[in-house]
């Protein structure tokens, strides 16, 4: 990472900040996450960048500490996922939306915060509008990946007849 502050971790497990000039702790990785800070974190033996790896760590002590924001559930599918056939998908999937989620978050807060309440109805109603549209071409997306001849089926016009009609046709 360019510009980006260099973290060393050490064979005893320390995390060395080279631009305080000081170890830290995981919760220090945490509040430079929260932070926005650009930084790596590379294994003084190997020289191998490690950020992810000590992110999952900064992750797993967060859900240990009672802070869960992922469910059994959620872990288990992620961890399915990743076995199949389209781990890139997935994640961009998920960082799609919690971006997503987090731009929301600010517009929907933000609206509120104006003392008029038909603001926020906009907002909510405008956030309602872009996650169909999202959602919509996410499937597009996902049906074009797996059945790349099902999707000029789906996208004709004979798929946005009522069904009944389309049995009488067929």
């Amino acid at each position: 990472m360019k510009d980006a502050r260099v973290i060393n971790k050490y064979p005893n497990r320390r995390l060395y900040d080279t631009t305080d000039s000081r170890y830290i702790t995981l919760c220090d990785i945490r509040q430079l996450v929260v932070d926005g800070e650009r930084f790596a974190v590379i294994d003084k033996k190997s020289g191998e960048d490690i950020t992810r790896s000590i992110l999952l760590h900064v992750i797993a002590e967060q859900e240990e500490r009672g802070e869960s924001v992922m469910s059994e559930d959620f872990l288990a599918r992620i961890i399915r996922a990743d076995s199949g056939e389209a781990p890139q998908m997935v994640r961009g999937y998920l960082e799609e939306t919690l971006s997503l989620f987090l731009e929301q978050q600010q517009k929907i807060g933000a609206s509120i915060g104006n003392d008029s309440g038909l603001d926020a109805f906009e907002a909510l109603s405008d956030v309602a509008q872009r996650n169909l549209g999202q959602w919509l071409e996410r499937q597009k997306q996902l049906l074009q990946t797996f059945h790349p001849a099902s999707s000029v089926r789906a996208g004709s016009s004979s798929s946005s007849r009522n069904p009944a009609e389309r049995d009488e046709n067929s």
